[in-house]
């Protein structure tokens, strides 16, 4: 087993494939990976999007958490039984290729999964949840996107508060029944998965986060952007926290049953 391994423990973190320069490139922002580090103390790794090719238990025998992150592209709703509403929405179909069954593989296996955004809709839809493609056009919800005339800073201010169910597993992580957080998603849940359970909604019903009823390891999921300034948000430290303590404890089972 390699020194990292010993020292730290080790997440995969999913990445997008597109172009750039006229390059196909697996990149992911920086933003989701600064975090983990310093704030879970775990040590990233960048999955590529291999799609079918992924070697799914090589990769999960080598990890101790997965990280979903956020992308402008969007899920094919084929993945969740719909016809694509608007032609111009962003697809990345090498990405769904690798993370949908990679979640179902690494939730089995009680590995600890944090999704974020995008990362969020994918476990719902890996699971067997479907998603509203956009929900600034659906009765009963409010516009949940960034406004994109605005500076990034502008865009990833705190938008609208969430509110914690109370008793949940994500009530206990923050310490709070409620927080604001940032929005910039057009798509978000329709259906939750059934084994899944919310976590927090926004004030329009929207669920904002879950996790798993029957899961052996630690999953959560949030449909807002806690790797934005982390290390200066109390919520998005103590998310980062519990994930990493997770992730740990995951990591020292791993060598004592290799012992």
């Amino acid at each position: 087993m390699s020194l990292i391994n010993q020292s730290l423990p080790c997440v995969a973190v999913s990445t997008d494939l597109k172009t750039i320069a006229g390059h196909p490139t697996y990149a992911v922002a920086q933003k989701y990976v600064d975090p983990l580090l310093p704030l879970a103390g775990v040590w990233p790794w960048l999955l590529p999007s291999l799609g079918g090719q992924t070697p799914l238990d090589v990769v999960l025998d080598h990890i101790d958490g997965l990280v979903l992150t956020g992308s402008p592209s969007n899920i094919e709703p084929h993945h969740y039984g719909q016809d694509l509403s608007n032609p111009d929405s962003p697809a990345d179909p090498a990405r769904d290729a690798t993370t949908l069954p990679l979640i179902r593989e690494a939730i089995a296996r009680g590995l600890p999964v944090f999704g974020i955004c995008r990362g969020f809709q994918e476990i719902n839809v890996a699971l067997g949840g479907t998603l509203l493609q956009e929900v600034h056009n659906t009765a009963g919800f409010d516009d949940h996107r960034e406004d994109e005339a605005l500076d990034v800073a502008a865009q990833y201010a705190p938008a609208h508060w969430v509110h914690a169910v109370p008793g949940g597993m994500l009530e206990a992580i923050v310490g709070a029944g409620s927080w604001q957080v940032n929005s910039l998603h057009g798509q978000g849940i329709q259906t939750l998965a059934p084994d899944l359970l919310a976590q927090a909604h926004a004030p329009d019903g929207l669920i904002e986060a879950y996790t798993h009823r029957h899961a052996a390891g630690f999953v959560l999921a949030v449909q807002w952007h806690p790797e934005w300034q982390a290390a200066q948000n109390p919520v998005s430290r103590a998310l980062y926290a519990a994930f990493g303590q997770a992730c740990r404890q995951y990591a020292q089972r791993r060598l004592e049953c290799a012992a």
